[in-house]
């Protein structure tokens, strides 16, 4: 089984990856692969040109570009673990591509919504290097999230989850959605 996790940036979906891992299932990001890639053509790992490259694979190797090599890592892992989680899908061209590359795995795509106020303050705290400092930044940064397809994900996941109260509240809604999949599943 794949599960599939997205989100804006900032909405929590790290949280539902590490409650897999947590039980003992392997997760690939997305954006650790374009971040692999800046890295291997000698670029460095700022805002511009991770964005640079990550535009740049998808002139290369067209829209799904990230998923093509995502496929990679994921089947190396499918092999010896029964759920596999991929973080950070953008676009139904990507959700695409891991059906077509897994045709006989069950697919289930999680989506995780949280208010941009919210968000943008989580990602100022973070502090990643690539993270928006301005409100400006923030909303330049999710205007490109959108033109990726990201909320046609959104709206086709199985399940979505709100993130907007409590750390607590969350955690828990998190573990209860993730002992739902597993059971279900």
């Amino acid at each position: 089984m794949i599960i599939i996790v997205t989100g804006m940036p900032g909405s929590g979906k790290s949280k539902i990856v590490k409650e897999f891992e947590k039980r003992g299932f392997p997760s690939v990001s997305m954006g650790d692969v374009v971040r692999e890639e800046t890295l291997k053509r000698g670029l460095q790992l700022t805002k511009e040109d991770v964005a640079k490259v990550s535009i740049r694979l998808r002139q290369e190797l067209g829209q799904n570009a990230v998923a093509k090599l995502t496929v990679r890592k994921v089947k190396g892992l499918l092999g010896k673990h029964r759920v596999v989680v991929i973080d950070g899908v953008r676009s139904l061209d990507e959700v695409g591509t891991f059906r077509s590359s897994f045709p006989g795995e069950k697919i289930i795509i999680i989506a995780v919504h949280t208010p941009p106020k919210q968000r943008f303050e989580r990602l100022k705290a973070r502090g990643r290097h690539d993270d928006p400092r301005t409100w400006e930044d923030f909303e330049e940064r999710d205007w490109k999230e959108l033109k990726f397809g990201i909320g046609n994900v959104i709206a086709m996941a199985d399940y979505m989850l709100v993130n907007d109260g409590s750390h607590d509240d969350y955690e828990k809604k998190v573990r209860e959605l993730v002992d739902r999949i597993l059971a279900e599943h």
